[in-house]
């Protein structure tokens, strides 16, 4: 199991702290980013990502939940590790949207919002390294887990059936209580907020789903 906790649970007045702490521990950091249109929450932009990529020597994730990603594609300083996901339901041509992200060097994910059915990225699949699969609304973090398991299973066969090498990653709702069905299902990379950032002892919190994912 690859691990990326969310920060949109962490105390954002010591983000660089707070993720220093559990960074031997996790395999990317995940950053959502809003722009209070495409969801009704507003979070941070590149500045905030940027920063922190000059302090944290992690993989970044980047979730972009915004109306019009390939505008500020650009201004994030990616490479070859770091993923940049945005929203098929935001787009109506993901294909200029993908060469903006090839450009930069970084990883292309597309997310999928609970209501959206795998048939929406089939003819772009190919063409992407990563499939973020929302199992809740996307917005806000804290949300109890919608049961995409069927989406996740259907998303993994076919991208066996085709040989790709695409990876698939979970977001909303994840804990100790379902990552085990999550990964079962086919999912490669656990995006994990509150079940990480919401707890006091977060190295603990950590070590303990990866023992629930191993188990």
């Amino acid at each position: 199991m690859k691990l990326a906790p969310s920060i949109l649970a962490a105390d954002f007045t010591r983000l660089g702290e707070e993720i220093e702490e559990i960074a031997d521990l996790i395999d990317y950091i995940h950053c959502d980013v809003m722009d209070g249109h495409f969801v009704p929450n507003l979070t941070f932009g590149p500045p905030v990502v940027n920063a922190l990529k000059d302090r944290i020597k992690l993989p970044f994730d980047i979730h972009l939940m915004i109306s019009d990603p390939k505008a500020y594609i650009g201004r994030f300083a990616t490479g070859p590790e770091d993923i940049i996901s945005f929203h098929i339901e935001a787009v109506e041509d993901p294909r200029p949207v993908i060469a903006e992200i090839r450009a930069l060097r970084a990883r292309v994910g597309v997310a999928l919002s609970p209501p959206t059915p795998i048939s929406a990225i089939a003819p772009i699949l190919r063409e992407l390294d990563l499939v973020l699969v929302m199992a809740v609304y996307p917005g806000f973090s804290g949300q109890e887990f919608i049961d995409v398991l069927p989406k996740i299973a259907e998303l993994k066969q076919q991208i066996v059936r085709e040989g790709l090498k695409v990876e698939i990653e979970v977001d909303g709702g994840l804990n100790a209580d379902n990552i085990k069905e999550v990964l079962s299902a086919g999912a490669d990379i656990i995006v994990a907020a509150s079940a990480i950032f919401g707890q006091q002892d977060r190295r603990k919190a950590i070590v303990e789903l990866r023992q629930v994912a191993s188990s």
